[in-house]
């Protein structure tokens, strides 16, 4: 299998994931209080929205490249 080809499945792969999933989560730990030895700390979860015109995007060219890389010139 081609290079083309296979970043093509990949994108079209990123494609659906982001047509399923509207946003990705990720969870960060800050110090809350940091009195010598004695330290509080809190995670804060973080949302990051994913537009579908991405995901669509991402298909459309996984589609050229799978194309592209199936021909021969």
């Amino acid at each position: 299998m081609k290079t083309p080809s296979i970043i093509g499945l990949l994108l079209i792969v990123v494609g659906l994931a982001a047509f399923a999933y509207h946003s990705f989560t990720y969870t960060t730990t800050e110090k809350a209080i940091d009195l010598g030895p004695i330290q509080v700390t809190t995670e804060k979860e973080h949302s990051v929205p994913v537009p579908p015109i991405l995901g669509g995007i991402a298909i459309l060219g996984g589609v050229v490249l799978l194309l592209k890389g199936g021909s021969k010139g």
